[in-house]
């Protein structure tokens, strides 16, 4: 008679419940994995063998066939191991296992016996609550991120030994971490920003409303330094934002700490990044930079560096938040809810603009800016120039404004649009949909006038019209005006000025 065992895997951040079927019959000795089982878990049969001898209890030596349900579902990585060693061990008559369904098993064995941490431990906590087996073993490395899963209890143990005794004697009682969101104190202030105040102004409001942005300006003008110090502005992660962003870190193996992430994330790649680095995918169809950036901030340095053809695959995920990645043995879907910032120098000398001459003719200006195609600018809600400061800038003793003033307000900001959109599921002006916008930004008579004169004179996309209307309702936000005022449309507007000073 076979066997039994919850398990589970995952696909994407999702996870799924494997059942781990164990039969023992006579015949030749043999050990056979079916179920569509990658070479990871096929290995499994010696990490097993190994750690069951070593562990002090006896390999059967008979017919064994272990078979991973659903069949059609690829299985790989070695957090198998656990569920089959505990199903022979039981079937067997090793061990007694009463209320095994009531328990979800994930472990990697080592040839000792001991279980080494494996990835995407919370998607499976996750996945065990919503499918109501709220018992979970793993291993004790994995304990700290799966124990903030609510009503899922979590039961860490160092080899399979211990896992064993749990079952015989039940002398072990859930883990319990209490995670503290501590305030993540940035080494980067924007109080270290000599003037530039426009482009902190600008930074400001993209920071309120989640908006994605352009620096563009002469070399050594500070555009990265502004870049560096958004996240000093950004508001903590909440306990959802911060599930979805550990899930992301969890299953792709860059969990630090073990704990959750509260800190929002700065991603920033290198210009030579391909488009599977940038967007996800390859054999595994991993996660992305775009991913791991889910809830914070992607810092794309140097912007017009990057081959046109992979900043190109950047419009779908800017405009869905969501990544789609397909492969001929399947596909999975991550979220990449980003702020996109980028940096550039407005022309290959990098002096158009500035005080500085500029030796590049207009052909070779227009080709270096030909990398942001127009649809792609479209995506971009603000555009700041970073001019090269004087002397008397540099030499001033006026302190500015510290990250911990900008961030009150930004906070100020963010906490408007949380309860505009409790009932939706977004949480910034950023993220809203056309049904949003017509229900949320109310314009004034006189607004409503020079919006519309904007958009004739400039013949603006319906995607750009959009953008300065969410800008607005930011500044509008920043401002703690419920309707949308002339001075909100003017200041979006000038946002959207770009290196020749055209409205994009």
């Amino acid at each position: 008679m076979a066997l039994q065992i919850n398990a589970a895997t995952f696909t994407g951040i999702n996870g799924i419940i494997i059942n781990v079927e164990v039969d023992i019959s006579k015949g030749l000795p043999s050990f056979n994995i079916v179920g569509l089982a990658d070479t990871s878990v096929k290995e499994s049969k010696e990490r097993v063998r190994s750690a069951i001898i070593n562990s002090g209890f006896k390999f059967p030596v008979n017919r064994i066939t272990i078979n991973l349900a659903p069949a059609d579902l690829k299985k790989e990585g070695a957090l198998f191991d656990l569920p089959i060693a505990i199903g022979i061990l039981a079937i067997t008559n090793q061990i007694s296992i009463d209320s095994i369904d009531k328990y979800i098993i994930a472990g990697e064995l080592s040839l000792n016996g001991s279980l080494k941490k494996i990835k995407g431990a919370l998607s499976i906590a996750l996945k065990s609550v919503e499918e109501g087996i709220n018992n979970v073993i793993i291993p004790t490395e994995n304990a700290k991120e799966c124990s903030m899963v609510k009503n899922c209890s979590i039961f860490p143990f160092d080899n399979l030994s211990q896992v064993v005794n749990y079952f015989q004697y039940k002398d072990s009682m859930p883990f319990k971490y209490e995670e503290i969101a501590e305030v993540h104190k940035s080494l980067l202030d924007f109080k270290d920003i000599i003037g530039q105040e426009s482009s902190k102004r600008a930074i400001e409001v993209a920071a309120s409303g989640g908006h994605n942005m352009i620096l563009f300006g002469p070399p050594g003008s500070g555009k990265t330094m502004l870049a560096k110090r958004i996240p000093s502005i950004l508001p903590p992660l909440n306990y959802d934002e911060a599930l979805e962003v550990t899930q992301i870190y969890s299953v792709c193996g860059k969990l630090e700490n073990n704990t959750l992430i509260f800190k929002r994330p700065f991603r920033n790649p290198h210009h030579t990044s391909s488009q599977i680095a940038l967007v996800g995918g390859g054999a595994k169809l991993i996660p992305g930079e775009i991913s791991l950036a889910h809830n914070g901030v992607l810092f794309l340095d140097e912007i017009l560096e990057f081959k046109k053809s992979t900043l190109e695959v950047l419009r779908q995920p800017l405009e869905d938040r969501v990544i789609k990645l397909s492969k001929a043995t399947g596909n999975v879907t991550y979220p990449c809810n980003f702020m996109l910032i980028g940096s550039l120098n407005p022309c290959l000398c990098g002096n158009y603009g500035s005080n500085k001459e500029c030796v590049c003719t207009e052909y070779e200006r227009k080709r270096y800016l030909g990398k942001l195609s127009n649809p792609l600018l479209d995506r971009i809600d603000l555009f700041s120039f970073v001019n090269t400061l004087n002397y008397e800038e540099l030499s001033m003793k006026k302190k500015s404004e510290s990250s911990i003033d900008i961030a009150k307000r930004v906070l100020q900001a963010r906490e408007i649009q949380l309860d505009r959109f409790k009932n939706d599921a977004i949480h910034c002006n950023a993220q809203m949909e056309e049904r949003h916008i017509k229900k949320f930004c109310e314009l004034t008579n006189e607004s409503n006038r020079i919006i519309k004169n904007i958009f004739n004179k400039f013949q603006l996309s319906t995607r750009a019209y959009s953008r300065i209307l969410k800008v607005s309702r930011t500044i509008a936000d920043m401002h703690g005006n419920n309707k949308i005022n002339p001075v909100d449309i003017i200041e979006a507007t000038q946002y959207r000025k770009f290196v020749d000073e055209k409205i994009v």
